[in-house]
């Protein structure tokens, strides 16, 4: 296979200008908001638990709170298609408001037509799609009550895990109440007038670069990265390049007036995302439905260790979906004396692990009883019904 140049084109973060009216795009993409802010005094009671809320099961667990503070409230307007008129993305500096709307709202990174936009719209129909710039915001805009929930990528088929976004769970103090599973479909978009022979150059984010490899090394371009496929569509829609082409959805083809080169251009058809959906409640777990349950621990350095720890599900016949390892931030090294050589370091760990049980069974408590009794560390991050529709 023909090796080609790799660069980095820089992050670029494009403001959008005036909001767009109302339109109709049916169940099966979500409203898009665009936020403007003015200072008002709201009193926060309840999690708007309404649109599509019934999706991961939440619970009104705010109600009767009382909680009063002085907010910024923003007004929701409908963002048209064209895309001046789309929303801009939140910043961090955006998370001190909150948008009071009786709509469903929910966070995702990227722009407007992101793989991410669109299992938003999975897991909640009709909801309002908040935009993010970072994962962190996303994260935030929950917390500081700015959305209702966040849908964020937790692992690729593909490209593995998606390693922020574990390391971001342990940080804030948000709840998984649910999981989506997205087929991902990338397609090779241009400007009008431009074909594949046209193209010197093709943008994108760096996993969808690596997806279609096959297809890119073909075309003998020069594939530059960005933040994120959505992004790479606007980009060379606002700056109406001749030499370059990229890689991102149908949707983001749609929104930004682009033609659709080639469909399906991945390397492997099943390339399936899973995504978490995030609440600042837990839901109440059940045991007439599947549900799956992810927990963090941490352990103590010796031979057999993570032997005990995965041995307390396997005895009790619980099946593990999902193990991944994190060296721990705020102490990366562990030192421990062993009596003849002197201190060793270790790389202090923490295993996020999932499996598919409900916290409601006293098979899973009785599983992590037995691990409270070994762990150095033990959080459970959320409960939550098993996606179990077709990608």
């Amino acid at each position: 296979m023909n090796s080609t140049p790799f660069t980095r084109t820089p992050s670029f973060k494009p403001r959008f200008g005036a909001e767009g009216g109302r339109i109709s795009n049916g169940n099966k993409q979500p409203t898009r908001v665009a936020v403007r802010p003015r200072p008002i005094a709201l009193a926060m009671a309840s999690d708007h638990g309404r649109g599509g809320a019934a999706a991961d099961g939440g619970i009104n667990n705010a109600a009767g709170l009382g909680l009063r503070a002085s907010l910024e409230e923003t007004t929701a307007d409908v963002a048209c298609k064209d895309s001046q008129s789309l929303p801009r993305p939140l910043s961090i500096s955006d998370v001190s408001g909150s948008v009071n709307g009786s709509r469903f709202r929910v966070a995702y990174q990227g722009l407007p037509g992101a793989y991410s936009e669109a299992a938003a719209a999975k897991a909640y129909p009709n909801c309002e799609a908040v935009p993010c710039e970072q994962f962190d915001t996303a994260f935030d805009a929950v917390e500081r009550w700015l959305v209702d929930r966040a849908v964020l990528p937790i692992e690729n088929s593909l490209g593995g895990s998606i390693h922020r976004n574990y390391d971001l769970l342990l940080r804030h103090n948000l709840h998984i109440v649910g999981e989506v599973k997205y087929g991902v479909r990338h397609c090779l978009l241009a400007n009008h007038g431009v074909k594949k022979e046209d193209l010197k150059r093709v943008l994108s984010h760096p996993q969808a670069l690596a997806q279609c490899e096959t297809t890119l090394a073909k075309l003998g371009v020069v594939r530059e990265s960005v933040d994120d496929t959505a992004g790479a569509a606007n980009f060379i829609a606002t700056h109406k390049l001749q030499d370059a082409g990229a890689v991102a959805s149908s949707l983001a083809a749609e929104i930004y007036g682009l033609d659709i080169l080639a469909r399906d251009i991945q390397d492997d058809s099943d390339n399936i995302t899973r995504f978490l959906m995030l609440a600042r409640e837990p839901i109440i777990p059940v045991i007439d439905r599947p549900f799956k349950t992810s927990i963090v621990f941490s352990l103590e350095e010796g031979p057999g260790v993570l032997f005990k720890a995965l041995a307390v599900f396997a005895l009790r016949d619980i099946n593990l979906t999902k193990i991944e390892s994190r060296p721990r931030k705020n102490k990366p090294l562990r030192i421990t004396d062993d009596g003849s050589n002197g201190p060793l370091k270790y790389f202090d760990y923490l295993f996020y692990v999932d499996f598919e049980a409900s916290m409601a069974s006293h098979n899973a408590q009785n599983a992590l009883r037995h691990l409270k009794e070994f762990a150095t560390f033990l959080k459970v991050l959320g409960s939550y019904p098993r996606d179990m529709s077709e990608a």
